[in-house]
């Protein structure tokens, strides 16, 4: 009986993740790098919807992340003006450069060699990625953050990602990564994708969704850095209450106490520095219910809440720890302007918001923007 044959063209398709150490190809064959997430969109009913999801115009201009073997990109080029197409493997930028040359597409293609998240990026209108994994939140915050964002980006993500993304108050995958994405834009999920329409297939699902950033008076007018910072420590335990977050966590305190001195010496506001005892281990009863967050297991970390500290409460841990010559459980001078910036944490979180026996989990936009507004009236800041 004779062997079936293995199809070297298909194979020649195929590709190392752009994001990963190039593997060596031997007689030209691509080697998928399953371990760090490159799958390539095979099926091209899939390819066309998703492509019809973005609702192009003839006149757009359109930047696709990760083209690979394009699968997408040549019915991108049916619908818009130009593609712009970011690539980081050369074998890759080879092959969908070799996809549409000689045919009248060739000269409305343009292939960038480079990492899209270093890469500076030309003006475009919409943005349609098969995203590897690696760069799923890098890639959505650079396009939120471009002075100019795309009307609209249709990008594909595993499952798990995507639902934090869209996710809302009280459900289960709300996290930081799903007030900061909202925040800045409408988020909706659009589309289910199958493991098995990807070649080869991975081990997760996946979901496209659609971003549209908030312009003009919809864009919110705050910090960033102000907004970020505080929403970190809002979700340094996401189930826990704010007040255990804010007032039950020494590392928090002491940078909200180093924050605070800064701004009263940039505004010439003089503060009482005077010793008055010693730090007592600060500990803030919880009911039930409040037990550590199942952690992620999926590719790639789209939040630090499955760690206890965030790395630069860490950072601010080690720092007490050489002041004090010793492990950071060591005793640290109580002065008063420690007990005046907990006093107004207490203040704000009690008297302002009264949500201090609120969880992140349950806070939504508005909640978060008060308690932002408040600690910045109070001179507490995040940046």
């Amino acid at each position: 009986m004779g062997k079936l044959k293995s199809n070297k063209r298909n194979a020649a398709a195929a590709g190392s993740s752009p994001y990963s150490k190039a593997q060596t190809a031997t007689n030209n064959v691509f080697k998928f790098n399953t371990n760090v997430g490159q799958h390539i969109l095979k099926n091209p009913g899939v390819a066309e919807a998703i492509v019809a999801k973005a609702n192009l115009k003839l006149s757009d201009v359109v930047l696709e992340v990760g083209p690979g073997t394009g699968n997408l990109t040549v019915r991108i080029l049916e619908k818009a003006k130009k593609v712009i197409a970011v690539e980081l493997d050369p074998r890759m930028a080879a092959e969908v450069t070799k996809r549409v040359q000689g045919t009248p597409s060739q000269k409305r293609l343009e292939v960038l060699l480079g990492d899209v998240i270093k890469t500076e990026l030309p003006h475009f209108d919409v943005c349609i990625s098969n995203t590897p994994y690696q760069i799923s939140s890098p890639l959505v915050f650079k396009l939120l953050a471009l002075p100019n964002p795309p009307r609209t980006s249709i990008l594909m993500f595993q499952r798990e990602f995507a639902l934090r993304l869209t996710a809302r108050p009280g459900d289960a995958l709300y996290c930081r990564l799903s007030v900061n994405a909202q925040f800045w834009a409408k988020i909706t999920h659009i589309m289910k994708v199958g493991k098995n329409n990807f070649r080869p297939p991975p081990q997760v699902e996946s979901s496209v969704v659609r971003i549209e950033p908030k312009l003009g008076t919809e864009r919110p007018g705050v910090s960033w850095d102000e907004w970020d910072g505080m929403l970190r420590i809002c979700f340094v335990r996401k189930n826990k209450t704010l007040r255990a977050s804010w007032l039950g966590t020494k590392e928090v305190l002491a940078m909200l106490e180093r924050n605070y001195r800064v701004w009263c010496a940039m505004n010439n506001v003089a503060i009482d520095d005077a010793v008055i005892g010693e730090e007592e281990e600060t500990e803030v009863d919880e009911s039930p219910g409040t037990n550590r967050e199942e952690e992620w297991g999926g590719i790639m970390d789209v939040d630090e809440e499955t760690d206890e500290l965030p790395s630069f409460f860490k950072e601010e841990a080690d720092r007490i720890s050489k002041e004090n010559g010793t492990k950071t459980k060591s005793k640290k001078k109580k002065t008063r302007v420690a007990e005046l910036v907990r006093e107004k944490i207490r203040k704000v979180l009690e008297d302002v918001t009264e949500l201090a026996d609120q969880r992140a989990a349950k806070c939504d936009e508005n909640d978060f923007l008060r308690l932002l507004s408040a600690f910045n009236e109070e001179g507490i800041h995040f940046a």
